[in-house]
């Protein structure tokens, strides 16, 4: 039963859905969540549901998740990554959280293109500023490429992801695509957002376009 329930999750379709949930939960939140002005002008998102910190390797972390850009056409199809790695800012024993990553200038698009980087060394990264009408401070306009959130036992928080890697996985692109796609062809718009992404760009785009109001 467990390893069934172990592969049932482990879909990228599955991963799509929960990406979705995630977004919904956290913008949902009267006061908590990423503030308007940020997310208004994230150039990416990428969430993911569930990342796996602690357990039986000690500070080790290690989750899947998905990411988009924003083309001329709206969001783009989903581009799955693993992260692995990392020191939190905080720390929260052995338990699953989710994990929101926004990529907020063209130059951090461009190391989410590049399909493997490291947080902090090749893309600098801040814990984001938490608030629905929060004042993002202009630290991270002005220096941060990446910020970063978490979620764990409801609580939402800026996080500090400093030496996390993210980089490509294969095995849930091949899956959801049926055949092997680049970063940047899913996430510049040169490949067609398969139905199974439809809860999750929906909800994005539902989310951006009511924080740019």
């Amino acid at each position: 039963m467990f390893a069934a329930d172990q592969a049932k999750e482990s879909k990228a379709s599955d991963r799509a859905q929960a990406a979705a949930q995630v977004l919904n939960e956290i913008e949902s939140a009267p006061d908590s969540g990423i503030p308007q002005d940020i997310l208004g002008k994230a150039e990416c998102v990428a969430v993911v549901p569930s990342m796996l910190k602690g357990g039986f390797i000690v500070g080790a972390k290690y989750g899947r998740g998905l990411a988009s850009c924003r083309t001329p056409k709206g969001w783009s199809a989903p581009a799955f990554f693993m992260t692995t790695g990392g020191s939190f800012g905080f720390q929260i024993g052995g338990q699953a959280v989710d994990l929101v990553m926004l990529i907020m200038n063209d130059d951090g698009m461009q190391h989410l293109l590049s399909s493997k980087f490291a947080l902090g060394a090749d893309a600098s990264v801040a814990a984001g500023p938490v608030g629905r009408h929060a004042e993002g401070n202009t630290d991270w306009k002005m220096r941060a490429q990446v910020l970063t959130y978490s979620r764990a036992r409801g609580i939402f928080a800026g996080v500090s992801l400093n030496g996390a890697v993210v980089k490509q996985d294969k095995d849930a692109t091949r899956e959801f695509y049926g055949h092997m796609v680049t970063f940047k062809a899913a996430l510049t718009g040169e490949v067609e957002p398969p139905p199974a992404s439809n809860a999750f760009l929906t909800t994005l785009a539902k989310w951006a376009q009511e924080a740019a109001k």
